[in-house]
């Protein structure tokens, strides 16, 4: 499949940026169907803007926790309730391809 160089207009600032075949055969490889709306300059400083800000989601909340299985102190994206057992990525990743067999 032959790529040409398009000129496209930045959603942003409106500038126009040149989108190379090279950049378009990457697009292709990855999967992507859309051209990119945002110029170079555009996409690097929303970029950053999101790097700076963490990402778009907030931080998840972390709670202290002791593994049930091998008791190793450990923090988890839930509040831990008395009666049901809190297990560390590892041994969570045991139990659930235990359960799935």
């Amino acid at each position: 499949m032959g790529f040409t160089e398009k000129t496209l207009q930045c959603s942003d600032c409106g500038a126009t940026f040149t989108f190379t075949a090279e950049e378009q055969e990457f697009y292709a490889t990855k999967g992507y169907t859309n051209e990119p709306k945002r110029c170079p300059a555009c996409r690097e400083a929303r970029k950053a803007q999101r790097d700076s800000f963490g990402g778009y989601r907030p931080r998840r909340q972390m709670y202290p926790a002791v593994c049930g299985q091998c008791g190793k102190e450990c923090e988890v994206p839930f509040e831990p309730r008395e009666g049901r057992p809190v297990y560390c990525s590892e041994c969570y990743s045991k139990v659930r391809l235990s359960s799935r067999r």
